[in-house]
């Protein structure tokens, strides 16, 4: 009865849908977990560049955690991690080479963090944690779940850094020309160029942690 009962469960069901929307808030793997910050702090200058990077990870780890839930009764404990490595770096070739054939530009510039997507510990934690335990339909709703969740917080921080550093959104012009002070600019306004560097990338994702505590408290950990 217990089996038939598992069977039975929908595909969308309390549960399953709580593996995709836990991620995004009280249960997000960068500003909870405290996990993949590197490229967090290390891309998001560019609004455009955080979303690439951010679609990058939803595609390789829905797709590997799929992969290694399919191979769990046959990986040997022994070579699992060995295995995990495998299948995210097929995927994360993939990716590679699909971006250098559609955006070259942007490709030279993430060329390194879309590398070290293989090294991602959200990515193998999940592979780990979650995959090796459950099934590829489960393990697809946490992987994109998770990626979503830390795609999210990459466009946060893009958005604000992006657009109060220089004023513009995916390359374009928000606030006005700076040059010939129109827009915002005519009243005196000045871009912050401090919002560009590598400070502010972690500044903007602490001041992001600080205020989703706020609001939940027990998210606030204790001694």
């Amino acid at each position: 009865m217990a089996e038939n009962k598992k069977i039975s469960e929908p595909l969308f069901s309390k549960k399953n849908m709580a593996l995709l929307k836990d991620p995004l808030t009280d249960n997000n793997p960068v500003t909870v977990q405290v996990l993949g910050i590197c490229s967090a702090l290390a891309i998001t200058a560019e609004l455009k560049a955080s979303v690439i990077m951010g679609l990058s990870v939803i595609f390789v780890l829905g797709v590997g955690n799929v992969v290694i839930s399919l191979m769990r009764n046959i990986i040997p404990s022994a070579i699992r991690i060995i295995a995990q490595l495998v299948v995210v770096a097929a995927l994360v070739i993939i990716v590679d080479l699909t971006l250098k054939a559609y955006v070259p530009d942007l490709a030279k510039k993430l060329s390194v963090f879309v590398g070290l997507i293989i090294t991602n510990c959200i990515i193998m934690g999940r592979f780990e944690a979650f995959a090796l335990a459950n099934t590829p339909w489960k393990s697809f709703l946490d992987g994109i779940g998770n990626a979503a969740g830390y795609a999210l917080i990459l466009v946060a921080v893009g958005f604000f850094r992006e657009l109060l550093g220089s004023g513009k959104l995916f390359g374009f012009s928000v606030f006005g020309d700076p040059v010939e002070k129109t827009g915002l600019y005519a009243t005196g306004y000045e871009n912050n160029g401090f919002m560009l560097l590598a400070p502010m990338a972690l500044i903007t994702l602490g001041l992001i942690i600080g205020f989703q505590r706020s609001r939940n408290k027990s998210l606030i950990e204790t001694n």
